[in-house]
Formats: C-alpha cells, structure tokens, sequence
C-alpha cells in the first residue's frame, strides 16, 4: 500500500514543531522507507516526531531528513 493523507493527523503544535500520528495497515518497514511521507513533505520539519500505528508494531520516530525525500528514524 501507499501513503494515505486520511491516515495522517497532528496531534499537537507548537512553535513549529509537530507532533503526528500514522496509523495504517502496513508493515513498519514500509512505512519507514524513505519517501514515503513524500507528498506532506512540506508539512513535516526534520526533528518533528510521528506515532506509528502500524500493522506489526507500534513506534515513535522523528523526522530526519525532509528534502529530497521523507526520512524518518529512531529517537
């Protein structure tokens, strides 16, 4: 599967920093390749952190990388 904008939400903001949630039915591998958060790439700054509700696990992680692509890692 791919991205899905309705599976994404903010959870908080403040002083331009994010705090998401994903959820999807996906692999946590899939949903932790590089990007894939590509299409809100101008949503997300490099160290906003994002729940992850996948379909094998549940994880924080922060966004590291916005440009070219969407990478996020481990906090």
């Amino acid at each position: 599967m791919a991205f899905a904008n309705k599976n994404l939400s903010v959870i908080a903001y403040a002083n331009g920093f994010t705090l998401w949630h994903y959820g999807a039915g996906e692999k946590m591998a899939d949903i932790s390749k590089a990007g894939y958060f590509n299409n809100v790439k101008t949503l997300m700054n490099i160290g906003d952190i994002i729940i992850i509700n996948a379909d094998d696990q549940t994880a924080l992680k922060k966004i590291g990388q916005t440009g070219p692509a969407v990478e996020i890692a481990k906090l």
